[in-house]
């Protein structure tokens, strides 16, 4: 599958029967895992960084395990309560990637001299994005399928996805080379997640006025943690607006206010 696949392109059906499938995962994943052990190819070279910028960094890696967390215990837990065979399967592909994307960034926190990255998480982690968490924890546990999908491969996803794609412009190689890879499997869970819930629209239109409340709710959450991971890797203040901005545009692409 090449850089340029656009799922948003394909047919309902063959959306479905190809992205949904273990054997789409496998071909979207291959090229970037076989020679990259931990996320990067070992020939990557580790630039040094000074003190300031190899602090920032842990925090911004440290929220970056935050959301994967969150993400992982939510695409495991929606296979039980998923509404179709489609959605197990792509759940199950999704908590592997999730599953991956926590242990590449853990190794990076190592890899930056951290010996116990659990300690850092815990004491660094953005209040806004840990409050995320628990609410998305809320909706599985409710088994509350359209505001767990909405939260997670909506919500989370679009803010992953944009904070991934300005941070690795500006990343040290082998940092840049992680989110390489991560925004790729991130571009694959959005798309399932938006699929789904334009399809939910369309069957349920009373859903718009519940979904628009959700969004009322979780924008300021991600929002505050996403300011917190711009500021933290320096990014300058109308900078980081534009791209608050971008984050608001991808989600009202749905069509929620």
């Amino acid at each position: 599958m090449t850089d340029e696949f656009d799922p948003h392109a394909l047919d309902q059906k063959e959306f479905l029967e190809q992205v949904h499938s273990f054997e789409f995962w496998f071909q979207a994943v291959e090229g970037y895992l076989t020679d990259r052990p931990y996320g990067h190819r070992e020939d990557t070279p580790e630039v040094e960084l000074d003190e300031d910028r190899r602090e920032n960094l842990i925090t911004t890696l440290c929220n970056y395990c935050v959301g994967e967390t969150a993400a992982l215990d939510g695409a495991s837990g929606m296979v039980d309560f998923a509404p179709n065979r489609h959605a197990k399967i792509f759940l199950a592909t999704q908590a592997v990637d999730e599953a991956r994307h926590l242990e590449v960034f853990l190794q990076r926190i190592r890899g930056l001299g951290v010996s116990e990255p659990e300690i850092e998480i815990e004491r660094r982690a953005n209040p806004g994005l840990v409050r995320f968490k628990r609410r998305l924890h809320d909706f599985v546990a409710a088994r509350d399928w359209e505001a767990a999908i909405f939260a997670q491969n909506v919500v989370l996803e679009t803010m992953e996805n944009t904070v991934f794609r300005a941070h690795a412009a500006t990343a040290d190689p082998i940092t840049a080379e992680i989110l390489d890879g991560v925004i790729k499997d991130e571009r694959r869970h959005l798309g399932f997640g938006e699929n789904d819930i334009g399809r939910l629209l369309l069957e349920r239109p009373e859903a718009r006025a519940r979904l628009g409340e959700l969004r009322r709710e979780l924008d300021p959450l991600v929002l505050g943690a996403f300011e917190g991971a711009q500021a933290d890797l320096g990014t300058a203040r109308a900078e980081r607006a534009e791209l608050g901005r971008e984050y608001l545009t991808a989600v009202e692409r749905l069509g929620l206010t």
